[in-house]
């Protein structure tokens, strides 16, 4: 019985070494450190990275200004102001547009409730992760730092929806690119030098 005691009491050379069991194991395996910045390891498809308001196949923004993504942010990082198109400044199909939008990176925490809320698939999220700058302030995206880039067969906004053509239209997928009267209207825009940049 006294025996048990001092066993329990105090501890052997091999209860000593056991402790050092992990860091023996490890002392002799590869290391995984990245070597970042040197070294960028691609991220996963699915990454929850910056932010990107996308366009519909004609050039059209996607964003209606509704505010559901602002709603559902739980960081309080999205300010959005919608408005009304006209058909002289028409930034979206149907009624209204997303004249503001700002994300402040200072305060998302990427968790992506935003693009889950959009209802129009405006809102997805990039594999971009080096969200840096030098200020404060560089940290508020606007949406001209989100808003995608024009792809080939698309007339940036604004412009009038594509002949013949409603929202729905749009919705469905049945406008696949930019119509000649699109382009024509943009390019006739473009010579008056009105470019619409004040929303």
């Amino acid at each position: 019985m006294a025996d048990r005691a001092d066993r329990e009491t105090e501890p052997g050379l091999f209860a000593s070494v056991a402790g050092f069991g992990v860091t023996f194991r490890t002392m002799f395996t590869e290391m995984v450190t990245e070597q970042y910045p040197e070294q960028k390891v691609p991220t996963q498809p699915r990454f929850h990275g910056r932010h990107q308001l996308n366009r519909h196949p004609d050039g059209l923004e996607k964003c209606i200004g509704c505010e559901l993504c602002a709603w559902a942010c739980p960081a309080d990082a999205i300010y959005v102001e919608g408005a009304d198109n006209t058909e002289e400044e028409r930034y979206s199909p149907g009624e209204r547009y997303g004249r503001v939008y700002q994300i402040n990176y200072l305060r998302c925490i990427l968790c992506g409730l935003c693009i889950e809320a959009c209802p129009t698939r405006a809102l997805t999220m990039t594999n971009f992760y080096e969200l840096t700058g030098p200020s404060r302030t560089g940290l508020i995206y606007e949406k001209k730092d989100l808003l995608a880039e024009p792809q080939p067969g698309m007339v940036p906004a604004p412009h009038p929806m594509a002949p013949g053509t409603t929202e729905r239209d749009y919705y469905a997928g049945r406008v696949t690119e930019a119509s000649p009267e699109q382009e024509t209207w943009a390019k006739a825009r473009a010579t008056t030098g009105d470019t619409g940049e004040e929303r």
